[in-house]
C-alpha cells in the first residue's frame, strides 16, 4: 500500500512509524508496518451473488462441500491466534453470505485478532451494518468499480452499484470504518473524476485503488490493464484529487494498492518540489519494504489451502488440515517460498537491475509468472523508465 495521503500531503513521518515500533503502530499507522507475522486473508467461501469480471478466485453461485466448516475454522483462528497474526480479514465470493461470519468474527476477536472484512457491499443491510459494528470490525472494505452502469458490467449484475452505495451508506450510519476499492482499468479510468466525487458526496473517508493482478478471471483481462503509459497520469490524478481533499480539510485516507512503483514515482515527484519532506518519505518506504507476498501477507481459501497471498492461487504450501498454518508458513523446503522469503537475488530483467528494489521488492510475482511464466521476472506493470531504475537520487 502506498498511502498518498499520509506520504505525499505530509500527514504523517517516519519519526510518527519508528517511535511507536511495529507491536504498538495505532490503526492509521498500520499501512507502514512492516510486520513479522502476515495478516491473513481467508477466502472464506467461493460463493457469490455477483459475477466479476475479474475476480481473482473465479467465484460462482454454488457453495462447495469441502469447504471449511465452523469448528475447522475456529481451530485455523486459534492457531492463527497463537502464531500472533495481528489481523483476520474476512474475504469471498461475498463473506457476507456465510452464516456463521458473525461467530467466527467474535471468535477472533477473543482470540485477540482484529477483524477487517472485504465485501461487495449490496448485501449490507441496515440490519447488517449494526451486526458488523456488534462484532467490532475494525475496517469495512467495499468493492466499487465505476460509477453506475460502469460498475454494474464489471460486477456483472445490473443494479449492483446502486446496492453498493446503499451500503456505504449503511455503513456509515452505524459508524463503521468503511472504505471504497476500486481495481483500475481501461474500462474504469474514466470516472476517476466521478469515483472521487462520490468519495466526497458519500462521505467515505478511505479509498484504495489496487492496479489490476494477473489472476482468476482477471488473467483474461490484461490487454484491459491500463497502459503503461497511462499509469502516471492516474496516479497524478490520484494525488491531485488528494491533495484537494486536503486543501478543503477533509482526513481522507487514499492510497495505491498492488504497485509499489507507486512509492518510487511518488518520491521522485516529491523530490522535484519538496526534497525534505522527499527524503522523509523515502525512509517510510525503505522501512516497509515493498511487496510482501509471502512475509507479510497470506492466504487461505475457503478449501484449506495456504497461498503465498490471495492473487497468486496457482501456488501452494499446504492445508491447515493437514498441519498448522505456522509450521506452513515458516517450512522453506518450497522453493517459491524461500525464494519470496528473500528474492532480491533472485530477480531478473527490469527488476533485477532496478536500484529501488529496496523500497519495492520486486513488486507482483504472480504478474510475473502471469505474463512470463517466470516467478522470478520483471513485473509488467512497473511503469518506471529505463533511466529511473538505473539512477537513484
Amino acid at each position: 500500500m502506498i498511502g498518498i495521503s499520509k506520504l505525499y500531503c505530509g500527514t504523517v513521518s517516519e519519526g510518527d512509524v519508528l517511535r511507536y515500533g511495529d507491536k504498538n503502530l495505532p490503526a492509521n499507522l498500520l499501512q507502514f508496518a512492516r510486520v513479522k507475522k502476515p495478516i491473513i486473508v481467508w477466502n472464506s467461501l467461493q460463493k457469490c451473488n455477483l459475477k466479476c469480471v475479474h475476480c481473482y478466485i473465479n467465484a460462482d453461485d454454488k457453495r462447495y462441500k469441502d469447504e471449511l466448516t465452523t469448528e475447522q475454522a475456529k481451530k485455523m483462528i486459534t492457531e492463527l491466534a497463537e502464531y500472533k497474526a495481528p489481523v483476520f480479514l474476512f474475504s469471498g465470493g461475498e463473506p457476507v453470505i456465510r452464516p456463521d461470519l458473525f461467530e467466527l468474527a467474535d471468535f477472533a476477536k477473543a482470540a485477540g485478532m482484529r477483524v477487517v472484512l472485504s465485501t461487495n457491499g449490496t448485501l449490507i443491510t441496515t440490519e447488517v451494518a449494526k451486526k458488523l459494528k456488534d462484532s467490532d470490525f475494525s475496517y469495512i472494505g467495499i468493492s466499487l468499480d465505476g460509477i453506475g452502469e460502469v460498475n454494474d458490467k464489471f460486477r456483472g449484475v445490473k443494479g449492483a452499484f446502486e446496492k453498493a452505495r446503499e451500503g456505504f451508506r449503511n455503513c456509515v450510519k452505524a459508524g463503521l470504518k468503511s472504505g471504497l476499492r476500486l481495481t483500475l482499468t481501461k474500462g474504469n479510468i474514466d470516472d476517476l473524476p466521478e469515483i472521487f466525487n462520490f468519495i466526497e458526496n458519500e462521505g467515505i473517508n478511505r479509498a484504495c485503488f489496487y492496479h489490476l493482478v494477473y489472476s482468476g478471471r482477471g488473467k483474461d483481462l490484461i490487454k484491459e490493464d491500463v497502459p503503461l503509459e497511462r499509469k502516471r497520469e492516474i496516479v497524478d490524478y490520484i494525488i491531485e484529487r488528494t491533495v484537494k481533499f486536503q486543501e478543503k480539510g477533509y482526513n481522507k485516507d487514499i492510497l495505491t494498492v498492488d504497485n509499489h512503483t507507486d512509492g518510487v514515482y511518488l518520491y521522485l515527484k516529491l523530490r522535484k518540489i519538496d526534497p525534505k519532506r522527499a527524503a522523509s518519505v523515502l525512509k517510510l518506504l525503505q522501512y516497509t519494504g515493498g511487496n510482501s507476498t509471502g512475509i507479510g501477507i497470506a492466504c487461505i481459501d475457503c478449501f484449506g489451502n495456504v497461498h503465498p497471498d490471495q492473487f497468486w492461487r496457482n501456488q501452494t504450501f499446504g492445508n491447515i488440515k493437514d498441519r498448522k498454518f505456522g509450521d506452513i508458513w515458516d517450512d522453506t523446503s518450497n522453493p517459491i517460498m524461500k525464494g519470496l522469503k528473500d528474492r532480491k537475488k533472485l530477480l531478473k530483467g527490469r527488476c533485477g537491475r532496478c536500484v529501488w528494489v529496496d523500497i519495492c521488492n520486486g513488486n507482483f510475482r504472480a504478474r510475473a509468472e502471469a505474463v512470463y511464466d517466470d516467478p522470478w521476472m520483471e513485473d509488467p506493470a512497473c511503469y518506471l523508465t529505463e533511466e529511473e531504475i538505473s539512477t537513484r537520487v
